[in-house]
């Protein structure tokens, strides 16, 4: 059980929450200074014209709204902004995007009534998930359209995922004999008012990213194996003297990998020995092509940006990111824009642009391995069959190769591509959502990538029969894969062995653990 506002909530806790099913539960004392905060809103709002509870919204604010109606003026924003389009989010997404907004709720900061909270408590632990749709949030004032969705969930309409088919949220209401919550004074705001649904994505992303590296690590160093690398380029003594936390962490993980490898070869023995001096021409390669030797260089930056990005967006998870503020303990309502997204945004495509680069990586080290004219020791293709009729890996590395040139344009930055809306009141934006949302599109791609290049460094294991002579992690990897991918010689259609190897790519643990 995860308690929610007890402490601050870590990638952990969040993962722990989205992916394992882990049960939420509301703090006591979190839960009674929402509460608090509630009573002092509906205290102090008497009176006052105050921004969103007795006024219109956005460029229409200079527009009071009656007493009479100022409950329907929550429901009329939440059904007017209820207009997404495209693809529906995962129900994954949106059980991301509750758990954000229940955490931020949960601050005690935006004047809503305990029932919110509850109710979305018992949504995210039923795994009733609100259909959201991708299209629409620009990512200041929040996810507006992406949050109205929700909205519209919790007052009862709409549609829900539940069970992986689309429901009538009051069919789901009633099995369930779940209240709707009723508005009381600026829930519906409140609800719409937020970076949840950028942070909620920007959370899973950071969780899938770690498991990329990891992988990305683990192949590359499988890599070196099975070309009988030398050792010194991710030695401590070469690392060290480049001063990146990153660089240093991918080293320290590669040397833990191959510590017990029969197949890594030693620079001094091999290359420091006087006899190769007389080698006019030498048949060792002196250094291997920057995919293999440049490995800590190029996975480095993306160990820092993952772990910057992580940081940026637990801040944002558990921080108030609605508008206005309702501060019970200064007694005041501050108004401003802790609705904007651009902390998230900027993350998000530093973080897609990494992922880019990493399925680069990969996508060079595939082609070295099919590549005989540069590796100079597998057939063309890692063909185990007969050169000529049969193909081998040919026909994946035309997916692998579209795959990482759509990552290539996706990196285009979402971030400094603010357009003026919402007749220019929102004259900047983050458009955050949007990016959020593009760069899981690049982390899914990664992962087929690197599917595919798993894939062909166990032909190449086979093709030199070395499975012996290979790591603990590597041999541990290598045959657990072939259980679900088994060695292949004659030409048979491999869509389905790469779905399969994608979805164990995602699904499992780390297998090496990113220290911090």
């Amino acid at each position: 059980m995860i308690f929610i506002g007890q402490d601050v909530l870590s990638l952990n806790d969040f993962s722990e929450l989205v992916f394992k099913q882990k049960e939420a539960a509301l703090d006591e004392a979190a839960l009674n200074k929402v509460h608090i905060n509630f009573e002092f809103l509906k205290k102090f709002s008497s009176n006052k014209l105050i921004y969103g509870i007795n006024t219109g919204f956005g460029p229409m604010a200079q527009y009071k709204v009656s007493e009479e109606n100022i409950l329907q003026l929550q429901y009329n924003l939440i059904r007017s902004h209820s207009s997404g389009s495209g693809n529906l989010m995962p129900a994954l997404l949106s059980k991301a995007l509750m758990v954000a907004r229940l955490n931020s709720f949960m601050q005690a900061y935006s004047g809503v009534h305990a029932e919110v909270v509850e109710l979305l408590k018992e949504l995210i632990n039923k795994n009733i998930n609100p259909c959201i749709y991708e299209h629409g949030g620009v990512g200041a004032s929040g996810d507006l359209v992406q949050l109205a969705h929700l909205g519209l969930v919790l007052i009862g309409e709409g549609e829900v995922l539940f069970e992986d088919t689309i429901h009538p949220t009051a069919e789901i209401f009633n099995r369930f004999n779940i209240k709707p919550l009723s508005i009381h004074i600026r829930e519906g705001l409140a609800i719409l008012n937020g970076t949840s649904a950028m942070t909620g994505i920007g959370m899973i992303n950071i969780i899938q990213a770690k498991k990329l590296l990891s992988w990305s690590v683990l192949f590359s160093a499988m890599i070196n194996e099975v070309v009988e690398a030398f050792d010194d380029h991710y030695s401590y003594e070469l690392n060290i003297v480049k001063h990146h936390k990153g660089q240093n962490a991918v080293a320290a993980m590669m040397r833990d990998i191959l510590r017990d490898s029969k197949m890594i070869r030693s620079r001094s023995e091999h290359l420091y020995n006087p006899d190769n001096l007389d080698q006019e021409v030498f048949e060792d390669k002196v250094q291997e092509y920057y995919s293999l030797r440049c490995v800590t260089q190029v996975l480095g930056p993306i160990y820092d940006t993952i772990s910057h990005a992580e940081n940026v967006l637990v801040n944002e998870l558990n921080s108030v990111n609605d508008n206005p503020v309702i501060d019970h303990e200064n007694h005041n309502i501050f108004h401003g824009g802790n609705f904007h997204g651009d902390y998230v945004s900027l993350e998000m495509d530093k973080l897609k642009i990494a992922i880019t680069k990493l399925s680069m990586l990969s996508e060079r080290q595939l082609n070295y391995l099919l590549n005989n004219k540069l590796n100079q020791k597998f057939p063309p293709f890692v063909n185990l069959g007969v050169l000529g009729l049969n193909f081998g890996m040919q026909g994946m590395q035309f997916t692998a190769t579209s795959t990482v040139a759509e990552n290539q344009t996706l990196s285009f930055p979402m971030y400094v591509h603010s357009i003026p809306n919402n007749n220019d009141n929102q004259d900047i934006v983050s458009m955050g959502c949007n990016a959020a949302l593009m760069t899981k599109k690049v982390i899914d791609n990664s992962f087929e990538v690197l599917a595919i290049h798993l894939m062909t460094i166990l032909q190449a294991i086979d093709y030199i029969e070395c499975e012996d002579r290979l790591s603990t992690t590597s041999r541990a990897l290598y045959n657990k894969v072939r259980e679900i991918f088994p060695k292949f010689i004659e030409d048979q259609p491999k869509y389905k062995d790469l779905a399969l190897v994608k979805n164990f790519l995602e699904s499992t643990d780390h297998i090496i653990t990113l220290t911090k």
